[in-house]
């Protein structure tokens, strides 16, 4: 009894000394002058919730500054609705929680806040004045409509292609798409004629921004001042936005402005025009008017009941070594640049939020530790959806940044490649369960040490370019210890007008990557190896892929100049780590002996244990001496027998497979992908 009355003491003893958590609110119905406090306005509009996120903060802040013992934790609750966002919601070290009082602005129960950083447009009207309309094909006269941009208080009119720059149109909660010819696809160079010719890889081109188009339809752009050109403009997988400097409709020549693309031009590849009040021909097309303010819009459906946004601010929150601080329950979107920068700091959070219709990318990191966006969807962006960069390389400690369980899809509208859904940098980064789909190019990218990519599914990328990957990383012998582990890459994009398209592309020399236990089908390539070293690919079901493995030596073939001189970007970039050191020397000591063994070789990679199903040629090996050096051991290039729920597109062995005897490991397929959690607590319906 005595016992039992202590321990009740206790316990009131201790709850009587954790002190409660703080609570604010905000609301768009809210005023500044009140206390904050309330969920609503009384019934006398005495008090109630703040209207403004920076009053919340700047009220912590003076909390926090008072003597006395700090919460158990602070919430922010927000209520639904709309709040535009003026300027960018800063927060520096001084907003900063702890692991003892975690800062958390949030959703109030499942309510609906927006964030949006750009400026609704209203008043619209048909184009009356004919020197317009004039210049419009006759299909689009009476259909395109036009708004005073002053009038929705926008006075930065942008520019239409340059990054956190670049002014975007979206209605009905989709971006439109700026004019353009073609409406879909491209048009093609018939002809370089810049006069300063270049042979790259045996493709001939040249290095000046000269060339000839065939047919007449430039010469409707005749009064149009600010034409851009969107290519790909001597290989397929580096694509730049060109301004064109004069037309020559008479013999058919385009000059572009300096500076010219870095890699040339050359014939027959692919290119689009943009940003011309004469080629809005189609619904969904629009153009600014930069001298007037004015906005050319041809909406596809009523334009007086559908909300239209025009894009203005440029980041919608900004945290600058800040530490435990979440963002939970959000929609952000109609922003210019990157929706959330995070710089330095520790433990802060995205969670559950929704980030979408943005110019840029969703999130980006930089720097500090133990950073994570989890749980968000993310799609429309004009570049990528979330990089994470972290960690100290030449101490090789981990940085422990995550993104999990995010949908990405949509994204690198604007920028067609090397914009990634998740990248990460530095070391020892995460990403994982991410679901990833609809992309011109790559979905996954790494620099640095110690990353771990697993269990994400990843479909329909790399669709519009060529040499590339949806994983994608190279030309570094020090970026070492990564994984890509239990990954399922499938239907990836097979443009192809050279290389080819991988789902894992460990490019040019990219070394000591465990690829482990990934499932990819109906890919060009499933696991290219580029001359690198130290890889091990085990354990992989490769299923219906023109190449299951390739691995090359390229440095005793078209890239045997690297090693025929010691001064290149390899050799820059390894003298630029301390790889002589610990721990370096010591976790990587086969940098040490590097140059005295054979370099130009790749050597000590391994294929062991793979499945290869379908696949046209199962293992490649290319170049003289790589099949001499890569190690190959109990990999199975057989039928259809070895596998199950093939039709369900979840491959897995059949029970009586003889590779389980040889020690293959069963593959998570039930972990792949999306997983129901505390911030998704619902899957999307299609995937």
């Amino acid at each position: 009894m005595f016992g039992a009355l202590f321990m009740s003491c206790v316990v009131s003893i201790a709850a009587a000394q954790t002190p409660p958590a703080a609570e604010w609110y905000v609301a768009a119905n809210g005023n500044d002058q009140w206390s904050g406090r309330l969920a609503a306005p009384n019934d006398q509009k005495t008090d109630g919730p703040f209207e403004t996120l920076e009053r919340a903060r700047d009220e912590i802040r003076k909390m926090r500054k008072k003597p006395g013992e700090s919460p158990a934790g602070i919430t922010v609750w927000i209520r639904g609705g709309d709040y535009r966002l003026d300027k960018t919601f800063e927060l520096v070290a001084e907003d900063n929680g702890s692991e003892t009082m975690p800062i958390a602005y949030r959703a109030y129960k499942d309510e609906k806040v927006r964030l949006l950083g750009g400026r609704k447009v209203t008043g619209f009207k048909p184009v009356t004045d004919q020197a317009v309309l004039d210049r419009l094909e006759p299909a689009a006269r009476g259909k395109v409509m036009q708004a005073d941009l002053k009038a929705a208080g926008v006075t930065d009119f942008g520019d239409p292609v340059a990054a956190a720059k670049r002014i975007e149109l979206f209605f009905a909660g989709k971006p439109m798409q700026l004019s353009r010819w073609p409406n879909e696809g491209f048009t093609k160079i018939v002809d370089v004629v810049g006069g300063k010719p270049i042979k790259v890889h045996g493709k001939e081109g040249d290095s000046v921004g000269k060339f000839a188009y065939e047919g007449d339809r430039p010469k409707r752009w005749t009064g149009e001042s600010d034409i851009w050109l969107h290519g790909y403009w001597f290989w397929d997988w580096a694509d730049a936005y060109q301004k064109v400097e004069s037309i020559d409709t008479d013999k058919r020549v385009i000059k572009l402005v300096t500076p010219y693309h870095n890699y040339g031009y050359r014939k027959e590849q692919r290119y689009y025009a943009i940003n011309l009040l004469s080629e809005i021909d189609s619904p969904g097309e629009w153009y600014v008017d930069r001298k007037g303010g004015t906005l050319y819009f041809w909406p596809p459906a009523d334009v007086a009941t559908n909300e239209t946004y025009v894009s203005v601010l440029g980041t919608a929150v900004s945290m600058d070594n800040v530490t435990d601080v979440t963002f939970r329950g959000l929609i952000i979107e109609y922003i210019r640049g990157t929706a959330i920068t995070i710089k330095e700091g520790r433990r802060d959070l995205i969670a559950a939020c929704t980030l979408r219709n943005i110019g840029g990318q969703a999130v980006v990191v930089s720097g500090g530790e133990k950073h994570g966006v989890a749980g968000c969807d993310i799609c429309d962006t004009g570049d990528g959806g979330i990089s994470l960069s972290g960690g100290d390389r030449a101490k090789l400690i981990a940085g422990e940044h995550f993104a999990t369980n995010n949908h990405i899809h949509r994204y690198s509208r604007n920028s067609n490649t090397y914009r990634t859904a998740v990248s990460l940098a530095g070391v020892g980064c995460r990403a994982a369960n991410n679901l990833i789909h609809d992309a011109p190019h790559m979905a996954l990218g790494l620099s640095g040490n110690e990353h771990v990519i697993e269990l994400n599914e990843v479909h329909h990328v790399v669709m519009e370019t060529d040499d590339a990957g949806a994983f994608y990383m190279g030309r570094d012998w020090t970026w070492r210890g990564n994984v890509i582990r239990h990954n399922y890459f499938h239907h990836i994009g097979e443009f192809k007008s050279w290389v080819g398209t991988q789902a894992i592309y460990l490019d040019d020399w990219a070394s000591d990557v465990k690829v482990y236990g990934n499932i990819c089908h109906k890919v060009f390539r499933a696991v290219l190896v580029g001359g690198g070293r130290d890889n091990t690919v085990e354990n992989n079901i490769l299923v219906d892929c023109n190449i299951g493995i390739h691995v090359d030596s390229r440095g005793l073939g078209w890239a045997k100049s690297y090693f025929d001189q010691r001064d290149n970007t390899l050799t820059e970039r390894l003298n630029a780590i301390p790889y002589k050191d610990t721990p370096w020397s010591t976790r990587y000591p086969q940098l040490l002996t590097l140059y005295q063994d054979e370099p130009a070789l790749a050597k000590y990679n391994k294929l062991v244990r793979n499945v290869m199903v379908g696949c046209a040629k199962p293992i490649d090996l290319h170049d003289k001496l790589t099949d001499k050096i890569v190690t190959m051991q109990d990999n199975s290039i057989d039928t259809e027998m070895y596998l199950k729920d093939r039709e369900a597109n979840r491959f897995q062995l059949k029970p009586d497979s003889p590779m389980w005897a040889k020690g293959f490991q069963r593959i998570p397929v039930e972990k792949i992908g999306l997983q129901k959690d505390e911030y998704r607590p619902a899957l999307p319906e299609a995937q």
